[in-house]
């Protein structure tokens, strides 16, 4: 297509948008109040990833070192648990180190229990290279010399990790049904603009024009609707996701969990919104076309 006939398409598309102002003002809105949900839950979709990320990463195994094992005892112990299949990484955590965590969660009352009253144990901290795995690690350090007890959380861990993919799959299935909605509504709305300008598309029919040449006109329309659209939920949705981040963030303070930082996530998210506007818009024009210049 040449530069001189893609110049009069464009101002054509402006033209339409103009003449038909609450035809376009209806299309834009459809777009504008889809891609609000569309961004909402992509959003929710990003953090609950980013939430389960975090909580399959706290996800650890626990080994309790007996309380007769000395210091080679221990140094066994750790070489054994090192050998273990999908261990990733190995931390120690003396008693008394475990008594501080519990006096910082429970208040100082538990002070009572220092130096040789401390009933505590020692312990391994194993961390996986998938969290799915600690169950067989746990298992097999079980089994080993000098270990009193294990925990990982156990079937409590593995109803969280069904949860977290359970989550996963809702969200991009509702994000994927928004925008089937968002096409069947911007296409419906766009049908109604070509259906009043019928006239005006048969003299341009008669006259020679390909449908080609109809179509493009209308397929900038839609890019151009997609895009106005795309404007104002991007607007809305990144100061939105920064208030409510700051708010986020206040209940998550000490806790391993964060949410993704306003910078860059509202960025790539305004930009993925206006890309999908304009696609969607361009998609809903090109079908109403193609059924109106079969009919």
């Amino acid at each position: 297509m040449k530069f001189r006939t893609m110049g009069r398409h464009i101002r054509d598309a402006f033209k339409s948008l103009s003449r038909n102002g609450w035809m376009s003002v209806a299309a834009i809105s459809a777009v504008a109040m889809t891609l609000i949900l569309v961004g909402s839950f992509i959003a929710i979709l990003f953090n609950v990833n980013k939430l389960a990320s975090d909580v399959e990463n706290d996800v650890s195994v626990r080994v309790f070192i007996d309380l007769a094992a000395d210091e080679s005892n221990k140094t066994t112990l750790k070489e054994q648990l090192e050998q273990i299949p999908n261990v990733e990484s190995l931390s120690y955590s003396t008693r008394d180190e475990e008594l501080n965590k519990l006096i910082g969660s429970y208040g100082d009352e538990f002070n009572l229990f220092g130096g040789d009253d401390n009933p505590l144990h020692d312990v391994y901290v194993l961390n996986t290279e998938v969290p799915e795995q600690t169950g067989e690690v746990a298992k097999a350090a079980e089994g080993l010399e000098y270990v009193s007890k294990v925990e990982y959380g156990g079937t409590t861990a593995e109803k969280l990790f069904d949860t977290i993919a359970t989550m996963r799959l809702i969200g991009l299935v509702i994000i994927g049904g928004l925008l089937l909605i968002a096409v069947f509504l911007i296409s419906n709305t766009i049908r109604i603009t070509i259906f009043s300008r019928s006239t005006e598309i048969e003299i341009m029919r008669l006259v020679g024009a390909k449908n080609s040449y109809i179509r493009w006109p209308f397929l900038i329309e839609g890019a151009i609707i997609g895009f106005i659209g795309a404007l104002i939920p991007t607007a809305i949705l990144v100061f939105g996701y920064s208030f409510l981040f700051d708010i986020g963030t206040q209940y998550l303070i000490g806790s391993n969990f964060g949410l993704l930082a306003p910078l860059p996530f509202t960025m790539y998210l305004g930009l993925g919104l206006m890309g999908i506007g304009v696609s969607l818009g361009s998609i809903g024009s090109v079908l109403s076309m193609t059924r109106f210049l079969k009919a």
